[in-house]
């Protein structure tokens, strides 16, 4: 099964995990769009390359199309993801999955409506995740940022970094943690804190491939990467 995936040219992370996730079934094809800061400008100035790189990835008759950008699907509100996922799909006929939404669907599926959300970013990108969470019903409890712009700055911390944050992150109360950012190492992470606090875990990487096995229609529990994949 061949999913194909979009990312930022900066985004070192989630490629990876993908392949970790997919261990041997799958194939990730990977499409870049030039961004260096998460920026609003250079949010939108990425979006503008989308197309082009979905109609590459649908050369290589992928099943699945996924735009890998956390921030870069929501920024614009409520309905951000799911209209990118529509423009991908209606220029390809290729099934689309935006990971801001993905993350929508997966707290639906998960019935979690009370969350902590941990991510990399400076206040203004922290403002509008929290928008959007919201205007999708989902309450958040508490926010923790890294206050980081540059991407490349993101992708290189390791996962114990975001461990910590995640930690920081949760108040009691949370029916689950979410870990935004694609460009975040989160899969190797997600199984301790899930059994150390006792709750959920998610992060836009696994939200991410979860969504895009529901639209290929994959039947596949994936042990080890938190209880949304298995």
């Amino acid at each position: 099964m061949k999913f194909g995936l979009i990312v930022p040219s900066s985004n070192t992370t989630m490629e990876a995990e993908l392949w970790k996730m997919a261990s041997g079934w799958a194939t990730i094809h990977t499409a870049r769009m030039r961004l260096r800061k998460i920026t609003i400008e250079e949010l939108e100035e990425m979006e503008k390359e989308m197309l082009e790189q979905a109609l590459c990835l649908a050369d290589a008759k992928v099943r699945v199309i996924g735009y890998g950008c956390t921030s870069g699907s929501l920024f614009k509100g409520k309905d951000h993801g799911q209209e990118l996922e529509q423009r991908i799909t209606e220029k390809t006929g290729i099934p689309a999955v935006a990971t801001a939404q993905a993350v929508i669907e997966a707290l639906r599926e998960l019935q979690i409506q009370k969350i902590c959300v941990a991510t990399p970013y400076v206040r203004e990108i922290n403002d509008l995740e929290r928008r959007f969470l919201e205007q999708n019903e989902i309450n958040v409890l508490q926010m923790k940022g890294m206050n980081l712009i540059d991407n490349r700055e993101i992708g290189s911390k390791d996962s114990n970094v975001t461990y910590e944050l995640a930690k920081q992150a949760y108040i009691p109360g949370a029916q689950g943690i979410f870990i935004s950012c694609t460009n975040l190492r989160t899969i190797e992470i997600i199984d301790r804190l899930e059994k150390e606090l006792g709750v959920t875990v998610i992060s836009s990487n696994t939200a991410t491939f979860w969504a895009m096995l529901m639209k290929a229609g994959a039947q596949k529990k994936l042990e080890g990467f938190g209880k949304l994949l298995f």
